[in-house]
């Protein structure tokens, strides 16, 4: 995905350069858009301060899917601004990740006391908004500001609970946009959105932990975008 967007930023770049045809779509437009979307992410998990060393988990993950959104925005010339709301949630791995966990303690008596704990955990990205500026004519720059909600998903031995969390990011990206029909526009857009580190806390430590588990994570999504509207 990630090859396919720089192809693209590429060839938009060069449109940029020699697209010189007017594109006449001033005034308010609203549309609808389906795009082919990467998301990746990785993160550690550190487990609190023990009377021994704690524990660190690091990960990797990714998913491929599409998603929907919807928009409005406004063009003025070279200038447009605009809002974009992908409806539902999606999640930013394509599995449910499980760790068996096999603690091993001794009491005062020397007594070995074993505790096995499986851990599940997934996340979910939801009420993700885009507002927006396009800069170019036929072919033109995009930037924007994203805000999201991560929802976490986990069942843990330890009954432990991680909350969710509201994320910022930055979007940009390039594309193309022409006429068709009456009032018909049509937009191809590559996008790179970077959003800001993740840092949430565990609701419960484990026994013999006097910090609970922290998890910072960083994430990011490259989409490649086709939209079809109506202007009014």
């Amino acid at each position: 995905m990630k090859k396919v967007l720089l192809s693209t930023i590429a060839g938009m770049a060069l449109l940029l350069g020699a697209e010189k045809s007017a594109f006449a779509g001033d005034g308010l437009g609203i549309g609808v858009t389906v795009a082919g979307t990467r998301i990746s992410a990785s993160g550690t998990e550190t487990e609190g301060t023990m009377t021994a060393a704690g524990e660190t988990n690091s990960t990797s993950v990714n998913n491929s899917l599409f998603l929907g959104s919807i928009f409005a925005e406004y063009t003025h010339g070279w200038l447009t601004v605009g809002v974009e709301h992908i409806p539902g949630d999606a999640s930013v791995s394509d599995l449910t990740h499980t760790r068996n966990d096999t603690e091993t303690s001794v009491t005062s008596t020397t007594t070995e006391t074993t505790t096995a704990r499986t851990q599940t955990a997934a996340a979910k990205i939801d009420g993700h908004n885009t507002a927006y500026l396009e800069v170019g004519n036929a072919a033109y720059f995009k930037a924007g500001y994203v805000e999201m909600t991560v929802q976490t998903d986990e069942s843990l031995g330890t009954g432990s609970t991680y909350g969710n969390v509201d994320l910022n990011g930055v979007l940009i990206g390039l594309g193309y946009k022409g006429d068709f029909g009456d009032g018909g526009f049509y937009k191809i857009e590559g996008t790179y959105t970077d959003y800001d580190s993740l840092s949430i806390t565990s609701g419960t430590a484990r026994t013999g932990v006097t910090n609970n588990n922290k998890v910072t994570a960083d994430l990011d999504v490259s989409q490649l975008k086709l939209g079809l509207g109506y202007r009014f």
